[in-house]
């Protein structure tokens, strides 16, 4: 990845608007800065919590952060994060971007690979963000205040302003690799996220394994689980069809239960999928 910041010596405290001293007390008392609590992983299906293959129920732990520190978070967000350039490619945690536009990309495609990285916040470690900022060009105190401002108990938390920007700008090496491969092959790639999806008129069947390896080379690890290659499928939530995109089906049976709400209660489903239709009315 090129960038115009090599040459440039960045002041994190000036930028921030918290002076060496404020933010030193910060970090020395960081704890005091997050609230945590857990979520034990569900089957969609069965509704039964999720396990792994030793049997240990999977969590999922938020961990938003309060006071000075989201303050801070918000201003890196806004002041920093950004303002880094993002391929087109990527949909999650970006203005006007969604779920809906990410699937939008694959509508008329005849053949979707679909795949997933495992524990993609708690996977993104404090030396791989220091590693990250000091390869796009920030000097080391820089790219030091960064990863001591977005991460908590050594990893990315979830629930915070900075976590899903940092996760992409981390990530957009692996992007990039993926795109160059899939550009000179008919493939459209996009990630919303933690969710990959790959799509083609042509069967890219065999070009599968070379796909994969180019992701878990990237030190992530792939859900072989949820990899999926067919030609019917939902996209990050959405049914893509040939001429259109539809919430999916489980969306739908609640849709048609909103009708049955009584006046002046929110039918918050119902908004979401006249949003996808909405789509369906413009170009792709």
């Amino acid at each position: 990845m090129s960038s115009s910041r090599s040459n440039i010596k960045l002041h994190f405290p000036s930028i921030i608007g918290f002076t060496d001293n404020e933010l030193s007390n910060i970090i020395l008392s960081i704890n005091d800065y997050y609230r945590e609590w857990e979520i034990i992983k569900s089957d969609k299906n069965t509704g039964k919590p999720k396990k792994y293959k030793d049997g240990t129920i999977k969590r999922r732990f938020i961990r938003p952060s309060k006071s000075k520190l989201n303050e801070i978070q918000t201003r890196i967000k806004l002041r920093i994060l950004e303002k880094i350039n993002l391929p087109d490619c990527i949909h999650g945690g970006r203005k006007k971007r969604s779920n809906i536009t990410n699937a939008k990309k694959h509508q008329g495609r005849k053949y979707i690979l679909t795949t997933d990285l495992q524990e993609f916040f708690p996977s993104v470690k404090p030396q791989l963000i220091l590693e990250t900022f000091l390869g796009l060009g920030y000097n080391k105190q820089f790219a030091h205040y960064i990863m001591r401002f977005v991460t908590w108990k050594g990893e990315l938390p979830q629930g915070t302003p900075t976590s899903t920007h940092i996760a992409n700008i981390v990530f957009l090496k692996t992007d990039y690799e993926l795109m160059e491969f899939c550009k000179n092959r008919g493939i459209t790639y996009t990630r919303f996220v933690d969710d990959l999806t790959f799509s083609s008129q042509q069967d890219f069947q065999l070009l599968i394994p070379e796909i994969l390896n180019i992701i878990s080379s990237s030190g992530f690890i792939l859900s072989r689980r949820k990899t999926v290659y067919s030609k019917n499928q939902t996209v990050t939530g959405i049914q893509v069809f040939n001429n259109k995109i539809d919430a999916s089906q489980n969306v739908l049976e609640k849709v048609e239960a909103e009708k049955l709400l009584p006046e002046g209660i929110p039918k918050y489903l119902t908004r979401y999928r006249e949003q996808i239709l909405k789509t369906n009315n413009k170009s792709k």
